[in-house]
């Protein structure tokens, strides 16, 4: 009787080893797939809007020469506000560089921000604006948020922030 009971529970556990072996190179085989698929090279393309691929949102890459800003924030604070509230604030940049400044794209953190932003190229000592509006209908207590500001600067993307003390 025991040797029976030996070699039962000898099978049993021979049996989960071989079933692990057999979902690990499963899953390596998935991983191996996926990696594969993601390894294909993308087509190349010249558009402005093309962009690297990264783990992030792929950003857009400006074709146009280089210049500098400079931000008159490039974080705000709206204090306490209202559950439900919807708040804004503009965000000043202005061209330090010797090229005009082109903003192509801001992409926001999340849904409840949406951007405005100063669409013409800006001329070098000129101001243009990114405007964040906030939506605090979703959120309570501190909130931190945040959106990129993307053009052509040598390090892009601009990141905006503002916090809110979002109240019932």
């Amino acid at each position: 009787m025991k040797k029976t009971l030996s070699i039962i529970a000898l099978s049993i556990i021979g049996f989960g080893l071989v079933s692990c072996k057999k979902e690990n190179k499963e899953t390596q085989s998935a991983e191996t797939a996926t990696t594969d698929s993601a390894s294909v090279a993308a087509p190349v393309t010249t558009d402005s809007a093309a962009a690297p691929v990264t783990g992030e949102t792929a950003a857009p890459v400006s074709n146009e020469p280089s210049t500098s800003v400079a931000l008159s924030e490039n974080s705000f604070d709206f204090g306490k506000i209202k559950k439900g509230d919807k708040v804004e604030h503009v965000y000043e940049i202005t061209n330090t560089g010797k090229n005009p400044l082109i903003i192509s794209e801001v992409k926001p953190g999340c849904g409840c921000t949406a951007p405005d932003f100063t669409k013409e190229p800006i001329m070098p000592g000129k101001k243009g604006k990114v405007t964040l509006h906030f939506d605090s209908s979703s959120f309570d207590g501190n909130v931190q948020k945040y959106a990129d500001v993307f053009a052509n600067v040598e390090k892009a993307p601009i990141r905006l922030t503002f916090t809110a003390n979002i109240q019932p």
